[in-house]
């Protein structure tokens, strides 16, 4: 059915139909029963999925990577959808529009996307308030319900990752100011972090996962970490977002980093801004211009920063690994070469809104 429903989509422009879409679903959950039905069907019923990492509850293995709600306006309807964790953003402190457009584009011949969207979001205070009010109704809504187990009394089932990055404007010597102010406003309201430097759509910004520039943000995100935490809320986990495209020695940097800063976990990984072995003709990729590159030509590459992260620290620091996933075969894929935990993006968009079921049913 959705292949059908697929190829109407892909007649229109790409971020347009993103929004028509996720608001009709928005719009169906908001009628009591129709919102019971899509999550009946699709919230994975196994127990076995149930996962724990960084002191979380994860209810399945199967996010949604940062990107597609940026702004945090669809979680109750993802949460339907059966996903068992979130990742809003990239927030950064001001809002910002991001690139023109079009900025988002398909790649059907290669099951893959283009983006070069440029963080546009409404900025942390927006996000962290709709945080707030969301995680202030599922509380109410818990409470009130007989079906809620005891450890997700005070909190919504769905994990929320806050994926926070800077303002294009800010120049890099002052990004860990931004990533601080995103950071305080967002401690309350997300679960973990996820330090975003490896988008290639903002100017420079890839320049900061050099271990001196890394350092020193994520040296100074830890330190305040450790004073807002108090006696009745532990540290946030922080992790570390890296782009596909890193050398060999670029990975063993962040892997010694992440271990002398004590960095809780690693997503791999971002976008790629390589082209090579695309179906799609070199003259349409010329015409589309620049931007990250999602999908299935991802598969293989992050795989494989998955696995060398996990042999080289022997387990020691998980990772969530994102990079075209489809099905349930890629996500074991991923977990067998080390990953604790995946991520769907453009995956979502070809398979459909079946997919944490599809996955969770070939994991089970």
């Amino acid at each position: 059915m959705y292949k059908f429903i697929r190829q109407l989509l892909f007649l229109f422009p790409t971020e347009g139909v993103h929004h028509f879409s996720m608001n009709a679903l928005k719009l169906a959950c908001k009628v009591g029963f129709i919102k019971r039905l899509i999550s009946q069907k699709n919230t994975p019923g196994n127990q076995q999925l149930r996962h724990e990492l960084f002191g979380l509850h994860f209810k399945n293995p199967v996010g949604l990577a940062a990107g597609f709600d940026k702004n945090a306006l669809y979680l109750n309807e993802l949460e339907a959808l059966g996903f068992g964790y979130v990742e809003i953003g990239t927030v950064t402190p001001k809002p910002q529009a991001g690139n023109d457009q079009p900025r988002l584009f398909r790649l059907p011949k290669d099951q893959a996307l283009i983006n070069r969207m440029g963080f546009n979001n409404d900025g942390v205070k927006m996000v962290a308030k709709r945080l707030k009010e969301w995680r202030e109704k599922q509380k109410n809504e818990a409470k009130d319900s007989p079906l809620t187990p005891d450890r997700y009394r005070d909190h919504s089932s769905l994990i929320i990752g806050g994926n926070i990055g800077k303002n294009k404007v800010t120049p890099n010597e002052d990004a860990w100011k931004d990533y601080e102010i995103c950071f305080r406003e967002l401690f309350d309201c997300v679960d973990y972090f996820v330090v975003n430097v490896s988008s290639p759509n903002t100017p420079g910004l890839r320049e900061l996962q050099e271990k001196d520039a890394l350092r020193k943000i994520l040296s100074h995100l830890q330190t305040i970490n450790q004073t807002l935490a108090s006696a009745t809320q532990e540290p946030k986990p922080l992790l570390l977002k890296i782009a596909p495209d890193l050398t060999r020695e670029q990975i063993d940097d962040v892997i010694d980093l992440a271990l002398e800063i004590k960095l809780d976990g690693l997503v791999a990984t971002n976008t790629t801004i390589d082209r090579s072995g695309l179906q799609t003709p070199d003259a349409e990729l010329s015409t589309i211009g620049a931007g990250g590159l999602s999908g299935k030509p991802l598969t293989q590459r992050s795989t494989e920063i998955v696995q060398y992260i996990a042999q080289k620290t022997q387990g020691t620091i998980p990772v969530i690994a994102s990079g075209g996933i489809f099905t349930g075969a890629d996500a074991r894929e991923k977990l067998q070469a080390g990953a604790s935990l995946i991520q769907v993006w453009t995956g979502f968009i070809y398979e459909g809104p079946g997919i944490v079921q599809n996955i969770c049913q070939e994991l089970a």
